[in-house]
């Protein structure tokens, strides 16, 4: 593996007095693509929310680029190079997709990311750029909060659960655009239930099961791991 440019070492994660996160270590080298999967409550989105500081890690350390952000604001760890894509997409409903993009294009001020590169990504986008956030369907939503994470400029993009509820059509159209940002170099750690799309770009696999790491490989040594899949996943 290339050097980590995102380590978690045995990271502690609670809601409240719920022990969630029970010593998650697992590392993301520059331009790689890992996929954390899991069963549902098995510490996934945590693990994301952990790494962005909206969920303060109790215990461990997290490294982004050599710095120790753990202890940082979420606005804090995003201007140092992460973009963040919630499952919840997060888009602002009032404003249009135009107002949406250039709220992000102001904090990613200098950024290699333009306006006119994002509509090249997502054509569709640059169609509805008048249209109310409120009034894009869940396809659109989902790229409108991607293209949003890129105009921040970031060396790192975490998603999770990007294909949730949407077409196949659609999904096919993430999917492309995940590997056209991979072939760019850019580092890419996902969360998805949908195993083919997790694995499609993916270079390496953590399965995360009762707020820890069970396993985690090479996307070819998870394809031959049947006892894995079938323990931690159901599969």
């Amino acid at each position: 593996m290339s050097a980590s440019l995102l380590r978690l070492d045995e990271v502690q994660a609670y809601y409240g007095e719920s022990h969630v996160l029970q010593g998650v270590s697992v590392a993301l080298g520059a331009g790689e693509v890992l996929s954390l999967l899991g069963r549902n409550g098995a510490g996934k989105t945590t693990t994301l929310k952990t790494v962005m500081g909206i969920l303060r890690a109790r215990g461990g350390s997290i490294d982004f680029a050599g710095a120790a952000i753990e202890k940082l604001a979420p606005y804090r760890i995003a201007r140092l190079g992460i973009g963040y894509v919630p499952e919840t997409r997060g888009i602002f409903p009032s404003l249009s997709v135009a107002e949406n993009l250039a709220l992000a294009a102001r904090a990613g001020k200098g950024s290699a990311w333009t306006l006119a590169r994002v509509f090249d990504l997502f054509p569709r986008l640059h169609e509805r750029r008048e249209s109310g956030g409120s009034r894009l369907s869940g396809g659109e939503q989902q790229m409108l909060s991607i293209a949003r994470a890129l105009l921040t400029n970031p060396r790192l993009l975490i998603l999770d659960e990007p294909t949730e509820g949407l077409a196949p059509v659609v999904i096919e159209e993430i999917e492309a655009v995940l590997v056209r940002l991979k072939a760019e170099g850019l580092s890419i750690l996902l969360v998805e239930q949908n195993l083919a799309f997790a694995l499609a770009f993916a270079d390496r696999v953590a399965v995360l099961g009762k707020g820890r790491v069970r396993w985690a490989g090479s996307s070819a040594e998870f394809e031959r791991a049947e006892e894995v899949r079938h323990r931690w996943l159901g599969l």
